[in-house]
């Protein structure tokens, strides 16, 4: 493998608590249920544009509603985020590693793309990446193949050699949509069983398998 595209939440960092108490402070503010955790844990591999309005069934939002409840999570993500946001064990590590073999690294996730450069900015590892795609970089949200195949066409890279990495069934679905070989790791939201599932060409543990990889 030379091109690997990692998702970010629940792959690269630990953002759940992050997202867990945006959701829910959002949710509380506009006399919504909230989502329970393991809701929300489930749904944060795909954009909170679709996750939001499966989550407030049997609620229904007009346009502006629907806006200004998105505007408000993404304030709150923004006051929990510093205080709850993560390198997994490894991640460092491995992407120095991967770096210094002249791979090339991307992200592809499904938050809009000026928070994840944010957030790659705040761990320290914004410089391992040639490229990062957000939600609003694509029409079609995981787990169409959009965001891999915007990779594939923007930076000229091989899908035979492509390796798309995810702790969601969505971000395997979207490695598969697109024809690259798809890793699975078991930190994230889904279970291993869930992943398994999804019949991934590879199922890690710790990231530092990722290295084993070729």
């Amino acid at each position: 493998m030379d091109t690997y595209i990692f998702d970010f939440d629940g792959t690269l960092a630990n953002s759940g608590e992050t997202g867990i108490l945006a959701t829910q402070a959002a949710f509380e503010e506009f006399n919504l249920p909230w989502p329970d955790r393991e809701t929300i844990i489930y749904y944060m591999g795909i954009p909170i544009e679709l996750s939001f309005k499966k989550m407030a069934l049997p609620h229904t939002f007009d346009e502006t509603e629907f806006e200004d409840l998105l505007n408000c999570f993404r304030a709150y993500y923004k006051r929990f985020e510093t205080s709850h946001l993560h390198l997994f064990p490894g991640t460092q590590e491995v992407l120095q590693q991967l770096k210094k073999a002249q791979k090339h690294l991307y992200v592809v996730s499904s938050k809009h793309s000026s928070s994840l450069a944010r957030n790659l900015e705040q761990l320290d590892i914004a410089q391992y990446f040639d490229g990062i795609i957000g939600s609003d970089d694509v029409h079609h949200y995981k787990p169409a193949p959009d965001g891999v195949l915007l990779i594939l066409e923007r930076f000229q890279r091989n899908e035979k050699t492509t390796l798309m990495i995810g702790d969601a069934v969505f971000d395997l679905q979207m490695g598969q949509a697109a024809h690259v070989k798809t890793c699975g790791v078991t930190w994230g939201a889904h279970s291993k069983t869930e992943l398994q599932q999804a019949h991934p060409d590879f199922l890690i543990s710790d990231m530092r398998e990722l290295l084993k990889i070729k």
